[in-house]
Parts: structure tokens; C-alpha cells; sequence
């Protein structure tokens, strides 16, 4: 039976992973839960299951999640270091799924544990990609990718020489204003950003995906999960959605990644590697989607593509620093007070604007995200204008 804890329990990815979870009772103990706010959803959560631990990020909730939890045998705590401390609490398969750096201190400790790290977090990689995999060799831990473009090329690599691979080919929908003209965008709703034509996620993922950030941060990731330089690794459009991604050989083959768009299924895979489990997920009918299309992103109307690849190669602080602004800007369009045509203008003045230096530590990470993101909330009345 393998021991899980799952990180965000109570978001897109945690639901999903859940879902995988109780389908199975006989081969999964829940060893802890979290969620940022949602005491309701993480209790209900916590029930089901008969978790050991259940943790609110939220101090203030603490005395609520006790109250929705008396009666259980369900162990309760709150605040920064119970999520660390769940993260590693008996555990063996670790779900990273909280949104933001507030998920890179407990992914160090399950790394730092020597775990099986399941990473669904974008911001850890991104933020400290070199300090985590160089964690991950000390103490013997697994990556597994939950992204569903990580998690193809993984698949497509299996058994596979590193020295045989010529390109990683990373490949995005499109997002929901794939044709729209740059005019069209630049006063874009956040209810039309977060209509995502595919798949079903969170706000911030969903405008990420609108303005290409998403894959913009999964080419960092991709550089620090497969150790391929940026000039290795592509971007192709596919509104389909059912190729996930690709990998090209030095002989010139091609093996490719396909399958509905469900996050189950890469989380399935990450959950029983290095085996394999059935899902509910739908199955791929190739002859119902009939056609499978390709383009090249727009650099003009997309610029975030420019500016993530721009923050990989030149290193440092730069990634860190991309996601804060991002984050701030994503933050404020979401609330109305940032219109879709200034988030990226905003990270690259960001970007100009910054002196950090490259971090040595988390601590030094967590330190350069704060220091960006009051910088770039002063940034905003100006960008705003």
C-alpha cells in the first residue's frame, strides 16, 4: 500500500488526484492533505479518506478545520511549517500541488526526504530549479512530472539514452486567444481569459495559458527536469490538445505523447509509476478528432514566450523574478485593475528593472519573490494607466 500525502488537496489537481486515490482505497493510505483556505473542502476531504493529517495554510483557520474534524482521528495543524512537516509525515508519494512559491518550501522537504515527489508546482522548478535538482541527487529523490507536456516527454524518454535526444518539442492549444488579433487581446475580459477551449483549471493557470506564460515557464521547467539547454527545447501550437508533447531523436524519429485532455491521466502515471493504473479518464477516439493540426506561436501577440526564454538563458535570479512579476500581474488582471495587454509589459519591466543576483538557497529564493513582487505592485499604477 503506498503511503500519499497530497499537497493542495483541495485544488484542480488535488481533486483529481483524490479522485485516482478513492477509486482504489486498497492500494493508497492518505497520509496527509492540504489546502490554502478551504477548511470545508479539505475536511470533507480528510474524512473520506481517514487521513493522519490534515493541514490549513491559513493560521486563522485552525480552530474551524478542529471543529470540522472532531470526532476523526485525523490529526490537525496550520500555518507554514505543518505544510513541510506534511509534505514528509510518513509518507513515501508526495503530490505537489500547491499554486505559487507558498508550495516551494514543502516540495524542498519532501525532496530533502529522499521522496517520490509528484510535480504539479511550475513555480518550484522555475524558481529553484538548480538548487531542488541538485536536492533531488543528494537524497536519492524522484521527480515525477504531473504537467501533462513533462509528463508526455517523460514517458517518451523512458529507456531511452540521453545522448540519442536532439529536441524536446513542448506543445501548447493555443490557448482561448489563439486567432485572436493583438487589438482584440489587449482588451481582453478575465472571464474570456479563463475559457480555456481545453481544459478545465484554476483562474491564474487558465490566463497563464491565455498569454502563453504557461509554456514560457514549462520550457524552464523542461530545462531542469530533462538537463537539455533552451536551445534544445521548442514550443508548437496544437489546438487539439491531443498530442501532449514530443521528443526527436538524433536518428530524426519522433515518439509522441496522446490521450485525452484529462490531468487524471498524467497523475495516474505518476501515481503508479513506475507502473501502471486504469482511470476513468476518457478514452481517445484519433478517428472522432479526425485531424490533428500544428502552427508555430506568435512571438508578437505572445511576448511572455520571449521574455521566459530570455529569463532561462540568462539565469540567475531572472526565472525568479519572471514568475513573481507574472504572478502580481496575472493577480491584478484577475481583479480588474490591469488590462490583458500590459501583463506582460509589466514582468519585462520587471525584468529591467531588477538587480537581484543569483540565490544560494531558499531562503534567498523566497527573499528575491518578495523583494519582485513589491516592486512590481509599485509597478502597476503606471502600467494600469
Amino acid at each position: 500500500m503506498k503511503r500519499i500525502a497530497i499537497l493542495g488537496a483541495t485544488g484542480s489537481i488535488g481533486k483529481s488526484t483524490l479522485d485516482l486515490v478513492e477509486a482504489s482505497p486498497d492500494d493508497y493510505r492518505v497520509t496527509a492533505l492540504t489546502a490554502a483556505t478551504d477548511v470545508d473542502g479539505l475536511a470533507a476531504a480528510a474524512r473520506r479518506t481517514r487521513a493522519g493529517l490534515a493541514v490549513i495554510a491559513d493560521e486563522r483557520r485552525l480552530d474551524d478545520l478542529r471543529s470540522a474534524l472532531a470526532g476523526t482521528s485525523t490529526r490537525v495543524a496550520a500555518g507554514r511549517a505543518a505544510l513541510s512537516e506534511a509534505a514528509v509525515a510518513d509518507a513515501d508519494w508526495v503530490m505537489a500541488a500547491i499554486v505559487g512559491c507558498a508550495g516551494l518550501e514543502p516540495v524542498m522537504a519532501a525532496v530533502d526526504a529522499g521522496l517520490s515527489v509528484a510535480l504539479a508546482n511550475k513555480e518550484a522548478l522555475v524558481t529553484a530549479g538548480t538548487l531542488m535538482t541538485r536536492a533531488a541527487e543528494r537524497s536519492d529523490a524522484t521527480i515525477l512530472p504531473v504537467d501533462s507536456e513533462h509528463n508526455a516527454i517523460f514517458q517518451c524518454l523512458a529507456g531511452q539514452n540521453q545522448d540519442a535526444v536532439a529536441r524536446l518539442v513542448l506543445t501548447s492549444s493555443g490557448g482561448p486567444f489563439r486567432t485572436w488579433t493583438a487589438e482584440r487581446m489587449a482588451g481582453a475580459s478575465p472571464e474570456q481569459a479563463v475559457a480555456h477551449p481545453n481544459w478545465s483549471m484554476g483562474a491564474k493557470i487558465s490566463v497563464d495559458s491565455a498569454t502563453m506564460m504557461n509554456k514560457g515557464l514549462e520550457l524552464i521547467e523542461a530545462h531542469h527536469l530533462f538537463a537539455m539547454p533552451s536551445a534544445q527545447i521548442d514550443i508548437l501550437v496544437h489546438p487539439q490538445s491531443v498530442i501532449h508533447s514530443l521528443v526527436e531523436f538524433t536518428d530524426g524519429s519522433m515518439l509522441a505523447q496522446l490521450g485525452s485532455p484529462d490531468m487524471r491521466i498524467p497523475i495516474a502515471h505518476t501515481l503508479a509509476w513506475p507502473q501502471r493504473m486504469q482511470t476513468r479518464a476518457q478514452r481517445l477516439d484519433l478517428a472522432a478528432v479526425a485531424q490533428l493540426s500544428f502552427e508555430s506561436p506568435d512571438p508578437v501577440r505572445f511576448p511572455a514566450l520571449r521574455l521566459a526564454r530570455a529569463a532561462l538563458e540568462g539565469g540567475g535570479a531572472a526565472p525568479i523574478v519572471l514568475n513573481a512579476a507574472n504572478e502580481i500581474a496575472v493577480a491584478a488582471f484577475l481583479d480588474r485593475r490591469l488590462p490583458f495587454g500590459r501583463i506582460a509589459a509589466l514582468v519585462e519591466d520587471a525584468l529591467d528593472r531588477s538587480t537581484a543576483t543569483a540565490p544560494t538557497s531558499i531562503g534567498d529564493v523566497l527573499e528575491i519573490d518578495r523583494t519582485t513582487r513589491r516592486a512590481a505592485d509599485a509597478l502597476l499604477p503606471a502600467m494600469a494607466a
